[in-house]
């Protein structure tokens, strides 16, 4: 199976296609919104039959990145479950096409930190089925200047 993703402002799938508006960063701000937007080419053999798909965002440190909620710490994870179908007319052994776009709301990351998104399909991930990004460093206040009488 391969992945293609991309990090960008905003990503919806329509008639089965992907539209990407602001695509292609690596470095954004720490509460900014974002999307990541993905397409899988499934093989054949993978074809009509459950898939099960989670997104989750790691640290600089390798851990996973959790945010507040009302029974304690949750983990920042996308988990869903796709079953794609082989369309009529499809050359036997091709591979389908199915795009995702999942929109994130602003999370509470850390300044001048690394983070990862790692795909994984049925329990397992690929080297490009991740995306690294940064947040900005914090910005230096207005500077100061000491006046020695």
């Amino acid at each position: 199976m391969r992945a293609t993703m991309l990090l960008a402002d905003h990503a919806v799938v329509a008639d089965g296609k992907l539209y990407i508006n602001g695509g292609g960063w690596s470095v954004t701000g720490p509460g900014a919104t974002s999307a990541i937007a993905i397409k899988l080419d499934v093989p054949w053999d993978r074809t009509n039959r459950p898939l099960q798909l989670r997104l989750r965002l790691l640290g600089q440190d390798g851990e996973q990145v959790t945010v507040p909620g009302p029974e304690g710490a949750q983990p920042v994870e996308i988990v869903g479950e796709a079953e794609v179908g082989r369309p009529a007319g499809l050359a036997h052994g091709a591979d389908v096409d199915f795009p995702l776009a999942f929109q994130i709301g602003p999370l509470p990351l850390q300044p001048g930190q690394r983070y990862e998104w790692v795909l994984d399909i049925d329990g397992e991930t690929q080297r490009d089925w991740h995306l690294t990004f940064s947040t900005r460093p914090e910005a230096a206040g207005p500077a100061t200047y000491v006046v020695d009488p």
